[in-house]
């Protein structure tokens, strides 16, 4: 699991972080850690990467609302990202669209709420097979 946030989500990243290890996962913490500002593009892009690269089996990034981080790790060929600031909207994305990044708000979400959306994220496996073929689809887009 890779995981990244901007300035904003830094608190909320580092309890995921610990949060998702101690469910005995194992995380690639990407930050970041610093004060300064940092473009949500590019934190986006470095879990996007790794997911698309096969260096991770899933992605989490966290900014203020999450969207913006879904425009951007979108934006890299085989992810399929998504923003939920709720269970439902996790578990759907991953039951009907097979997402393999998640976004997440930190200005939105209370930690608890952001456990829970993880939670149900991470256990929520695909549903087959219209679903498939329905990404197939969208892989097709990519390739124009």
């Amino acid at each position: 699991m890779a995981i990244a946030s901007d300035h904003t989500g830094i608190k909320l990243r580092q309890l995921l972080t610990t949060f998702l290890r101690g469910r005995g996962l194992a995380v690639d913490d990407l930050g970041t850690d610093g004060p300064d500002p940092v473009d949500y593009p590019d934190v986006a892009a470095s879990v996007a990467r790794a997911v698309a690269r096969g260096e991770a089996d899933a992605g989490i990034v966290i900014d203020g609302a999450g969207i913006g981080s879904a425009i951007a790790a979108n934006k890299i060929r085989g992810v399929r990202a998504v923003m939920a600031n709720t269970a439902t909207i996790a578990r759907y994305s991953r039951e009907h669209n097979g997402a393999n990044v998640l976004t997440l708000g930190a200005t939105l979400l209370s930690p608890d709420e952001a456990k829970a959306i993880v939670t149900t994220w991470l256990t929520t496996p695909m549903k087959e097979p219209r679903y498939i073929r329905r990404l197939a689809k969208i892989r097709d887009l990519e390739e124009g």
